[in-house]
This record gives structure tokens, C-alpha cells and sequence, in this order.
């Protein structure tokens, strides 16, 4: 089943740190489409199955940014 999930992101200061978040979660399985936005300092992600939203927080943190799900 697919889904949406939102993120809100803390630590974002630049285009690169957006585009290393948005590498991050494209890496995760069932991504299909994710897209960053810096200003608001989050990521919106389309999937293709369900996911744990717990484990692509996850992702982003290890990458060095604070996350959350948003809504």
C-alpha cells in the first residue's frame, strides 16, 4: 500500500545538506519520490509499500540531522 510521509527536519543550512537528506531517504526501500524543501526544513515522500516512518527518521539522523514525523 502506498503512502505519504512527511518530515520535518532540523539542521539544514544549505543546498547540499538538502540534497544529502534527499539521497538518504531516496536510498530507503520503497521511496519512490522524495522531495526537500530547505526554507521549510522538510521532506515530503511518496513509497510504494508501507514503511516504517520510525526507520527513516532514522536515516536521517544517522546522516546528522534532527527529524520528525510531521502531522
Amino acid at each position: 500500500m502506498a503512502m505519504t510521509v512527511k518530515l520535518k527536519i532540523d539542521g539544514m543550512t544549505c543546498g547540499g545538506c538538502a540534497n544529502a537528506v534527499s539521497r538518504v531517504l531516496s536510498a530507503a526501500p520503497a521511496v519512490t519520490r522524495v522531495t526537500v524543501d530547505l526554507e521549510a526544513g522538510s521532506a515530503t515522500l511518496e513509497t510504494s509499500a508501507e514503511v516504517d516512518p520510525a526507520q527513516l527518521v532514522a536515516a536521517v539522523e544517522d546522516a546528522g540531522y534532527d527529524a520528525r514525523v510531521e502531522g
